[in-house]
């Protein structure tokens, strides 16, 4: 069964990696890197800067969560509470996919964009790093399904396979933002990245609908003990 617990984590992590609130984060910050200097070193540092804030940040988080959930012998209790709540998020990706923006959304806060914006504007490593911690926050209502229903499958057994796949999760769910980074300093224009990103992010949340339904699915047959994740 570690098969299945490994493919659940390398399949989650790769939709997950595809959100649009990441990668339009990112853009932005490479379009105020190019207004605000040509110099590619600058960008490419300030980029991966902020990627590796991303992923620590994360990595620190689900570790909270799986020491949280491991400690307190929680983990198949709250799996059919979290099964539904993950349903539910799927439900509302797939929403989007055919009414995007209209009622209620996973989205980065309102309130939180103008911040965003403001953190862009100061390209020094400082700036990068609250921007990467500032984003990996405030875009939990995007990412934070996958990433809850990982965490409580691999809290099951708290042991090094666990962090390690916890770290794997990471890696590729930053790997497309590394990407994206790359293409710009090699001189793909943060305008052609967006016009990709909004041209397939209902496809995005499409995918990342049906991945959020099928991860409830696994979380409520692991509850009632039809599965197991060992």
């Amino acid at each position: 069964m570690t098969d299945l617990k490994l493919t659940t984590v390398l399949i989650t992590a790769l939709i997950d990696s595809i959100n649009p609130c990441a990668i339009g984060v990112l853009v932005l910050l490479i379009s105020t890197l190019l207004m605000l200097s040509e110099n590619k070193r600058k960008l490419l540092v300030t980029g991966l800067i902020y990627v590796t804030a991303v992923y620590i940040t994360y990595f620190i988080a689900g570790l909270g969560l799986l020491t949280v959930i491991h400690k307190l012998q929680i983990g198949q209790a709250v799996s059919v509470m979290v099964g539904f709540l993950v349903v539910f998020l799927g439900l509302v990706e797939i929403k989007d996919f055919f009414w995007y923006g209209k009622g209620f959304s996973l989205t980065i806060p309102a309130r939180y964009v103008a911040t965003i914006k403001k953190y862009s504007k100061d390209m020094t490593i400082a700036g990068a790093v609250i921007l990467g911690v500032l984003v990996a926050a405030v875009e939990l209502p995007c990412t934070g399904g996958p990433y809850l229903a990982i965490t409580t499958i691999l809290a099951e057994h708290f042991d090094w396979l666990a962090v390690w796949y916890l770290v794997i999760y990471n890696v590729i769910f930053v790997l497309p933002l590394v990407v994206i980074v790359l293409l710009a300093y090699f001189g793909t224009e943060a305008l052609h990245i967006k016009k990709w990103k909004d041209k397939y992010k209902r496809w995005m949340r499409l995918f990342t609908g049906l991945l959020l339904i099928a991860l409830g699915v696994l979380l409520i047959l692991y509850a009632r003990g039809i599965i197991a994740f060992i």
